[in-house]
């Protein structure tokens, strides 16, 4: 089965095509960071009119790598939620037009999912069940996977995501936008111990997140610093990340430990960032789990992931009429059950 797969849930505008054994024939994204950067994030508004402009030719090009054409595929899979409304509503109707006009099976599929479905199109996925840790600049959530549709959430944040966190530090410390990647750089230079910001674990023996309150923190130590002595941006990235980056591992080898797992799945777009790959990998060598992070390419929004989803989704007999609709916000404890 091959299938094409589309996303548009926030500001990159994506197409690939990918085949029933997860190997990825074509992977096409074309990023929105230039258009939001002044504004130091995401406008839901323009983010909408990108995906008008460019929803076409990049799903051109991801044929034309892939050598395909509509007679080749088996089947559309489409982001629908979650994600902003207007962005979704791109993807979905475009998706909705072209399989009718093909006559190709239609499937939606939950973002989210998506995410997790990443590490399956690596060489040596790990085997069923794992642990997975999904942070991400909307989500920070951790599941119980049992099977490729079969995921149980347990825990997830409370208030803001973790890259949500790195973006929104990343405004008040005046370095622009996106955050994630210009603090992991800038934190290479800092020293993590000099400056401790608070690591919000709610109840220890839990598994939900909180990263609300070190962003208040960073804020009002910046403010404090202005009367006083400097203090390098290195080594306030540093403290920020180290702290975000010890929840994330510390929730996430609990819930490896509690579910006695061997293995630990890490996806989403703070995947990417080196400090958490290394702590994480680090801390996984104690209770002797292996820890599985798909290529960066893979951990940022890419449709590849929404294709193999919607792979597993097709050859389930899930398909999707064409009255299929967006949502902003994940609705259900159990993902698919």
């Amino acid at each position: 089965m091959i299938v094409l797969g589309i996303e548009t849930s926030c500001d990159e505008t994506a197409a690939a095509v990918v085949s029933g054994d997860n190997i990825i024939l074509s992977n096409v994204v074309w990023s929105q960071v230039a258009t939001h950067h002044p504004y130091g994030g995401v406008v839901p508004e323009l983010a909408s009119r990108k995906h008008i402009e460019k929803i076409i030719p990049v799903v051109e090009e991801a044929l034309l790598r892939a050598e395909v054409n509509s007679s080749g595929l088996d089947g559309v899979a489409v982001t629908c939620g979650p994600g902003l409304v207007g962005a979704l509503l791109v993807g979905v109707s475009f998706a909705k037009a072209f399989a009718y006009a093909t006559g190709l099976p239609l499937t939606g599929v939950d973002h989210l999912e998506g995410h997790v479905t990443a590490v399956y199109l690596e060489p040596d996925p790990p085997p069923f069940p794992f642990v997975a840790l999904l942070a991400s600049g909307g989500h920070t959530n951790l599941y119980y996977v049992l099977g490729p549709t079969r995921l149980e959430r347990m825990g997830q944040t409370r208030d803001d995501a973790a890259g949500e966190a790195f973006d929104k530090v990343a405004k008040i410390l005046g370095l622009g936008y996106p955050g994630g990647m210009v603090i992991d750089k800038l934190a290479r230079d800092g020293d993590p111990e000099r400056i401790r910001f608070p690591r919000a674990l709610l109840d220890k023996t839990g598994f939900d997140f909180s990263f609300s309150g070190i962003k208040t923190a960073v804020a009002r130590y910046v403010q404090r610093q202005q009367d006083g002595a400097s203090v390098s941006l290195q080594d306030i990235a540093a403290g920020f990340q180290e702290a975000v980056v010890d929840v994330l591992v510390q929730k996430a080898i609990s819930a490896v430990e509690a579910k006695r797992c061997e293995h630990l799945v890490v996806v989403g777009g703070v995947a990417s960032n080196s400090r958490l790959r290394a702590r994480i990998r680090q801390e996984a060598l104690r209770p002797g789990v292996s820890v599985h992070i798909p290529r960066h390419e893979l951990c940022t929004d890419n449709a590849a992931m929404i294709a193999a989803m919607g792979h597993y989704h097709l050859s389930a007999g899930k398909s999707s009429s064409l009255d299929l609709d967006v949502y902003s916000k994940a609705s259900m404890p159990y993902m698919m059950i």
